[in-house]
């Protein structure tokens, strides 16, 4: 239920096949969000690094969380660069309850926003920068915890 993809997502295939495989549940309420690059600071993609068992880790425990309350969540997320004005970040709630759907898909994108372990490069001139503003720092992690600005 957690997906990485290189490069950008396609979010009619993910969202038709999220739908497709959940039509037979009986899930009264779909809640999805998507997040996608914005064209600033001259940047013309995003970058992501993920550090995979982390995030897998982290995902595991929201899909415990939302199986608690009767719902279940996915997510799919790029590694790799993404160019402006496609997504990089899809996440859906379904439960059977509209409420629940709501308040879990607030808490998911906003603890994923803290706390996934993904570092972000503002890509200008063909260059990969590291946004240290926009990357989650990792205790032990070293370089990409704030020190690295540049990838060679």
């Amino acid at each position: 239920m957690m997906e990485l993809h290189d490069g950008p997502l396609d979010v009619k295939e993910i969202f038709g096949r999220w739908l497709d495989e959940e039509a037979r549940s009986n899930y009264g309420a779909y809640i999805p969000f998507v997040g996608t690059i914005r064209d600033e600071e001259g940047i013309e993609a995003l970058s992501f690094d993920i550090y995979e068992p982390v995030l897998r880790r982290w995902f595991d425990d929201w899909q415990a969380k939302a199986a608690r309350r009767g719902a279940k969540v996915r997510m799919a997320h790029s590694v790799g660069d993404v160019p402006v004005h496609t997504s990089s970040y899809i996440a859906a709630v379904f439960s059977p309850r509209r409420r629940v759907a709501l308040e879990l898909i607030e808490e998911f994108v906003e603890d994923f926003k803290a706390n996934a372990p993904i570092w972000k490069y503002d890509v200008k001139n063909g260059q990969r920068i590291y946004a240290e503003d926009r990357s989650t720092p990792m205790e032990g992690a070293g370089l990409l915890a704030g020190g690295q600005k540049n990838e060679e």
